[in-house]
């Protein structure tokens, strides 16, 4: 059986990545979303949680767990940030295994990892879609966000890799600065190009 072709569709924060990923989703292209995965293992009754309040006693309830507190447990500490790394990487990986299997007759499927470079995930996938935008539109989209600062934000930009470097390492990149029609349209080609790619790989 041939295997499907992986799409890495990655990009920093506030360029617009999740609305791409459902317009590949509205195309018909299967999108395996690694946060949404994260959200529902540490939501209510979540399989990640004896596992998270045994390592950091007190973060977790009956509405999961308590990302304040626990993201106040591991900012800024190494050690601490590297075990719930340790917790939640092998459930994300076998809920991906999990998405591959019941997706094997597809001819491409989406990965959607907002640190796909930044934790080395970019060797696993056939290809690398970067969404981007300009740096005004990025900052007026994250700080209209409720909660976020102008330190928040550029705290959360230091851990992510240059939004030039992400395009630079790109195979594709969609640019989600125009029209919301314009960037559908892209995505549309997109599609279509891999799709011919990927009937080339059987």
């Amino acid at each position: 059986m041939t295997k499907p072709m992986i799409i890495g569709l990655t990009g920093s924060i506030g360029m617009g990545k999740s609305t791409v990923a459902e317009m590949f989703e509205a195309l018909g292209i299967p999108v395996f979303d690694a946060d949404a995965q994260v959200r529902a293992m540490q939501g209510p009754g979540g399989s990640v949680l004896p596992a998270i309040e045994a390592a950091f006693p007190g973060t977790t309830g009956p509405d999961g767990v308590d990302r304040n507190e626990l993201g106040r447990r591991v900012f800024g500490d190494a050690a601490a940030l590297a075990r719930l790394e340790s917790i939640m990487h092998p459930a994300v990986a076998e809920r991906r295994a999990a998405f591959l299997a019941a997706n094997t007759g597809s001819p491409m499927l989406v990965f959607d990892i907002p640190l796909l470079f930044e934790k080395g995930g970019a060797a696993s996938v056939d290809r690398i879609v970067v969404v981007s935008a300009p740096a005004d539109i990025q900052r007026e989209r994250v700080l209209s966000r409720p909660g976020m600062t102008e330190e928040k934000f550029a705290q959360i930009l230091k851990l992510q890799t240059p939004d030039p470097d992400k395009r630079a390492q790109a195979d594709h990149v969609i640019d989600t600065g125009q029209t919301i029609e314009r960037t559908q349209e892209d995505v549309a080609d997109l599609v279509t190009r891999l799709k011919g790619e990927a009937a080339q790989q059987t």
